[in-house]
């Protein structure tokens, strides 16, 4: 692949045979940010596990992720009064499901009570592609509407491995402090190694990078970083 000159002239600022510590990796991802907006710090962490498709679950970052969370709730009656209280930027019940059948998507969590998902089911074809679709594990079924909005609003992320077993998760914006970045990160891996499945062999993460948006990918040392947290 082809890459500009502002890619280039930042690509020698990092040893690609080396692996960082976790504060110094952070540092070289914003030094070698080209962007001129503030843009998204990333986390790109591999697993090793059998079955992939089990490793699913949600972090709660300390500092947010920098990003306003568009949320929509389904719910009835108080829940709706509840919900809205709590910062929900959309709510209803049949009339958010047939706005939403109708294809507007316009939202970036979606959170249920248990009575409204029989209809909400239904809007699998288009809420489960997008990952949009409430799920009991995740906190986003639930009775406790106000809660629910409260955490997904100041930074819960949910995260689940593709096929080649990465995780990608944004983690924070190029303005947040190198402390705050390295909270953020620590919160993610500890709970990577909390919801680790028990019957994981050997080195459960291989491996670990940060990233901005558009910039390079610096290679966290994964020993040092596991045991900050564990």
């Amino acid at each position: 692949m082809k890459h500009g000159k502002k890619y280039r002239a930042h690509e020698g600022k990092i040893d690609r045979t080396k692996v960082y510590v976790l504060d110094n990796a952070i540092q070289l991802a914003k030094d070698t940010s080209y962007t001129k907006f503030d843009g998204t710090i990333e986390v790109t962490a591999k697993v090793n596990y059998k079955s992939l498709q089990n490793i699913r679950g949600t972090v709660s970052l300390p500092h947010g992720t920098g990003k306003q969370v568009r949320v929509l709730v389904f719910c009835k009656g108080d829940k709706q009064q509840e919900a809205r209280d709590a910062g929900a930027d959309f709510v209803g019940d049949m009339d958010m499901i047939e706005k939403v059948q109708g294809g507007w998507t316009d939202f970036d969590a979606c959170i249920s009570t248990p009575d409204m998902m029989k209809e909400v089911g239904k809007l699998g074809p288009i809420l489960g592609r997008k990952g949009l679709m409430p799920k009991p594990k995740a906190g986003t079924v639930t009775q406790d509407v106000a809660k629910a909005v409260n955490e997904v609003k100041s930074g819960r992320l949910e995260y689940r491995p593709d096929k080649g077993g990465v995780i990608h998760l944004g983690i924070g914006k190029s303005s947040f402090s190198n402390e705050q970045l390295l909270e953020n990160i620590k919160a993610v891996v500890g709970g990577l190694m909390k919801d680790k499945p028990s019957d994981a062999k050997g080195e459960y993460i291989k491996g670990i990078s940060v990233s901005a948006t558009m910039g390079h990918g610096v290679k966290v040392d994964v020993k040092e970083l596991v045991n900050s947290v564990i």
